[in-house]
C-alpha cells in the first residue's frame, strides 16, 4: 500500500469524530472558546486514582529501590494529610527542590492531593537561584534533598513564607528541618503505610496546580502557572500520535491489551523539567509504565539499565540519543527490548533519524515540540512520518491551534518563515505574578512562542530557530538551526551548535562548535567544505572549534549558547 494511506487531514477527522476515544468538545474555559478532549480526565487528582489502579505492579525503579503504584499512591495520600496538618491549604505553593528520588513523585502528588499548588524547582540551581524561586513562588513548604538543602540553609532565614522544610535521605534532620522519612518512611516501608483515604478537597480543571519555571537562559525565570486542565490536554499525545501513525501505514489503531506485558521508559530528563513531569511522569502513572531512573545520566548506565530493565522506550534531549548510539560499547549490552525512541527540547539534526534507524535495533523514532508553557507536548509525531519529515517536529494535537506570523502581525503562508504562535488548553493560564510580561507573551489568547517556524500544506511544522538566535550577516538573515544540521550531516559529527560573532563591518558572523565521535580525525577546513556543499556561502561557519566533549546544555535540553560565545571572545 502507499504511503501515507490517508491524508493528514483526514486522520485526525477520524480520530476526533463523535463517539471515537479521541473525541473533541468546545467549552468556555476562562473565558475563552476552545476545543478540549472529551475523554481527558478532569484534574490530577482523577489520574492520580487511575494510577493506583495498576496496583502492585512496579512503578519506579531507582539504582537498588523498586515502588509499586500502590506503595506510591500510599506515601502520597500519607503525605498530602501531613500537609494538611500543617496548615497547607488549597493554592498554597508546595516547592519540591531534589533529583529524581521515588520521593519526589510521592511529593508531587501528595501536594496536588492536599489542594497545594506543586512548584517543581531545577536542582541544577544555585542557592541564590533557588532562593529566588521560592521567594518569588511564596511557597510555604518545602521538599529537598540532602545536596538542595546545603544549597538552601544559608538563604532560608530570607523566605519568610516558607513554615516548613522537608529533606529526605538523612539520618538526622538539619536545624530548622524535618526528615521525610520520618513521615513517609523509607521506599521500602511504602507497601506496609496505611491506606489513607484522599483529603476532601475540591478540586476544578481550572484550579491553578503547578509553577514550572522557566529556565532562564537569560534574566530570572518566570514561573508558568498551570491548571489542572493543562496537564490533563498533554496526557493523551502519545496515544494519539501512535493512533496517526497507525492509520497512515493503512492500518486499524490499535487498542491496549490489558494482559500485555508492561511497558517500561527509561527517564533521562530532571522530573522538574516539563518533559520528565507531564511528558512522562504523568502519562506513565496514569497507563501503568515503569520508569527507571538515574542518579545521573550516564550512557553506560543507561545501556546496561536498558538489558536489566528490558526497557521499551527512551529518549529525552537529541544528545542523549547520540551518546547512546555513538557508545562504544552499544553493541555490548542487549538493547532488543527498546522499541521506540523519541525526544524534543532541542532541535534535532535531520541526520539523528538516519543514524538512529541504522542502530542496532532499528526502534520507531519520534519527536515533539513543546515548551514550559505549553505544558509538554504541543507537536508530536511518531513512524513513518517523522522519517518522511525529519527536520519536523511534528503536526499540532488537534485540540491546539497554530498560526505563523510575520513582524507585521499577519500569517504567513505555507512555506514561509514567521514565529510561531499557539493555543489551546495546554497553554497555561500566565507567569506568575508576572502581569507584564503575561501580556506580552499571552495577549490576545495566542501564546507568542519566539520560535521561528514555517508550516507545510499538511500541516508539519518546522522549527527553524529561536527569534533571538537569528543571525544577520551583512542584511542577510541566517538560522542557526539550518546550518547546525548541515555540520550534523556530517557522520563524524555527534553534536553541533552555531553562535553569532560580533563584525565590525557585517555586524555579525557565524560561528560553530562542533563536538567529534571519539577517534575522527576531521578537520576543520574539511567540515567547513562539507556544510559549504548543503547550505549557502555565507551561512557556513568563519570558525568551528572541535572537540571530543559534549556541548554545555541546561536541564531542559537547551545548548547554553551564551557559554559557547565566550569561547570565540578575543
Amino acid at each position: 500500500m502507499p504511503y501515507p494511506a490517508l491524508p493528514l487531514r483526514e486522520v485526525h477527522a477520524r480520530l476526533t469524530a463523535p463517539g471515537s476515544p479521541f473525541e473533541m468538545v468546545e467549552a468556555d474555559v476562562l473565558g475563552r472558546r476552545q476545543r478540549l478532549w472529551k475523554n481527558a480526565p478532569a484534574t490530577l487528582r482523577e489520574i492520580f486514582l487511575v494510577g493506583r489502579s495498576h496496583g502492585d505492579k512496579t512503578f519506579l525503579v531507582y539504582e537498588g529501590e523498586r515502588a509499586s503504584f500502590e506503595a506510591l499512591a500510599r506515601a502520597s495520600v500519607v503525605f498530602a494529610h501531613e500537609l494538611q496538618k500543617r496548615g497547607v491549604q488549597k493554592g498554597d505553593r508546595v516547592a519540591i527542590a531534589a533529583r529524581n528520588l521515588p520521593e519526589w513523585p510521592a511529593a508531587f502528588f501528595g501536594t496536588l492531593l492536599a489542594g497545594g499548588v506543586s512548584v517543581p524547582l531545577n536542582a541544577w540551581s544555585t542557592g541564590p537561584e533557588l532562593q529566588y524561586m521560592l521567594s518569588d513562588s511564596g511557597a510555604v513548604v518545602l521538599i529537598a534533598d540532602p545536596e538542595r538543602f546545603d544549597r538552601m540553609a544559608p538563604h532560608l532565614s530570607e523566605l519568610p513564607a516558607l513554615r516548613q522544610v522537608f529533606v529526605s535521605r538523612l539520618e538526622r534532620a538539619p536545624p530548622g528541618a524535618l526528615r521525610l522519612e520520618d513521615v513517609i518512611g523509607v521506599t521500602a516501608e511504602w507497601p506496609a503505610l496505611p491506606a489513607l483515604d484522599l483529603p476532601a478537597v475540591a478540586l476544578d480543571s481550572d484550579d491553578d496546580a503547578t509553577i514550572l519555571y522557566t529556565s532562564g537562559t537569560t534574566g530570572q525565570p518566570k514561573g508558568a502557572l498551570g491548571t489542572h486542565r493543562n496537564a490533563c490536554s498533554t496526557l493523551f499525545a502519545r496515544a494519539y500520535a501512535r493512533a496517526v501513525a497507525a492509520l497512515r501505514r493503512g492500518e486499524a489503531p490499535t487498542v491496549a491489551d490489558p494482559a500485555a506485558p508492561q511497558e517500561s521508559a527509561l527517564l533521562s530528563v530532571p522530573f522538574f523539567h516539563v518533559t520528565g513531569c507531564f511528558s512522562t511522569l504523568v502519562p506513565a502513572f496514569f497507563a501503568g509504565v515503569k520508569i527507571a531512573t538515574m542518579r545521573r545520566w550516564d550512557a553506560l548506565e543507561a545501556l546496561k539499565l536498558i538489558e536489566r530493565e528490558r526497557i521499551n522506550g527512551a529518549g529525552g534531549v537529541p544528545t542523549i540519543a547520540w551518546q547512546l548510539i555513538e557508545h562504544p560499547d552499544f553493541d555490548k549490552y542487549d538493547t532488543s527490548s527498546l522499541l521506540n525512541f523519541s525526544y524534543g527540547g532541542a532541535p534535532a539534526p535531520a541526520d539523528l533519524v538516519r543514524r538512529l534507524k541504522g542502530a542496532k535495533p532499528a526502534a520507531a523514532l519520534g519527536t515533539a515540540w513543546g515548551m514550559t508553557e505549553t505544558s509538554a507536548p504541543f507537536t508530536i509525531v511518531i513512524g513513518e512520518d517523522y522519517e518522511a519529515h525529519p527536520s519536523t517536529c511534528g503536526y499540532a494535537m488537534p485540540v491546539g491551534d497554530m498560526r505563523i506570523v510575520g513582524a507585521d502581525g499577519l500569517d504567513k503562508p505555507h512555506g514561509e518563515a514567521g514565529e510561531l504562535w499557539v493555543r489551546g488548553p495546554m497553554v497555561v493560564k500566565g507567569y506568575w505574578n508576572k502581569p507584564e510580561a503575561t501580556e506580552q507573551t499571552f495577549g490576545g489568547g495566542w501564546l507568542k512562542t519566539g520560535d521561528i517556524a514555517k508550516l507545510d500544506d499538511e500541516g508539519f511544522v518546522y522549527i527553524v530557530d529561536r527569534a533571538k538566535d537569528m543571525l544577520i550577516r551583512g542584511g542577510e538573515n541566517i538560522y542557526c538551526v539550518e546550518v547546525e544540521n548541515a555540520l550534523a550531516a556530517h557522520p563524524d559529527v555527534v553534536d553541533a551548535a552555531v553562535v553569532g560573532r560580533p563584525h565590525n563591518e557585517l555586524g555579525e558572523e557565524p560561528v560553530a562548535v562542533v563536538t567529534l565521535k571519539s577517534g575522527s580525525t576531521l578537520s576543520e577546513a574539511q567540515l567547513r567544505a562539507f556544510a559549504g556543499e548543503r547550505i549557502a556561502a555565507f551561512k557556513v561557519p568563519v570558525r568551528v572549534l572541535l572537540r571530543e566533549e559534549m556541548l554545555p546544555r541546561n536541564a531542559n535540553g537547551k545548548i547554553l549558547k551564551r557559554d559557547l560565545r565566550l569561547l570565540f571572545v578575543s
